[in-house]
């Protein structure tokens, strides 16, 4: 598996990035992952939309619970607009946490069974089999507008640059 050429951290010590790294300007590759239904969920099935792709280690962390409070929040103002919030942690953790805080307007989507958004993106963390904290912004053409890879694992993403790019978009 391919090193992604991003420096990243993990409380404070350096973890390495697997995958196929993704850059703004590239058709977005298309990913399986699995529904909070335990069906499969594509990044295609979101064709004409724009995506904002929400990426994290656990949903039982802290910053990673403020992550998709976030997001779901920003996705209230945004039109034509999906936010896929993506992890390893399996489905149903995604969906307690989701009915527990009240958030329904994100997508979550896990990568539990396969890991293919973690390669395809560049997204794996090799020590820990667990996706690093980012986001990706596709449009509705499928190109790839914006990524960010958190440089600190413990940190939150640029949520004001991310809105910006997204309301340019819309």
């Amino acid at each position: 598996m391919n090193k992604v050429n991003v420096n990243v951290t993990f409380a404070g010590g350096a973890v390495t990035i697997v995958g196929n790294e993704v850059k703004k300007g590239q058709t977005a590759p298309d990913f399986t992952a699995t529904g909070a239904d335990l069906k499969p969920v594509k990044l295609s099935d979101f064709k004409g939309k724009n995506v904002a792709i929400a990426i994290y280690p656990s949903i039982d962390t802290g910053v990673c619970a403020l992550q998709n409070k976030q997001f779901n929040k920003l996705a209230t103002e945004l039109k034509d607009t999906v936010v896929l919030s993506i992890s390893l942690d399996l489905p149903f953790a995604q969906k307690r946490f989701c009915a527990a805080e009240g958030l329904n307007n994100i997508v979550t989507v896990s990568d539990y069974k396969d890991r293919e958004f973690g390669q395809k993106y560049g997204f794996l963390i090799d020590e820990l089999k667990l996706l690093t904290r980012g986001t990706v912004i596709v449009d509705k053409a499928g190109v790839i507008q914006y990524v960010e890879y958190v440089p600190e694992i413990t940190q939150e993403p640029d949520y004001t640059k991310a809105l910006e790019v997204l309301k340019a978009l819309s």
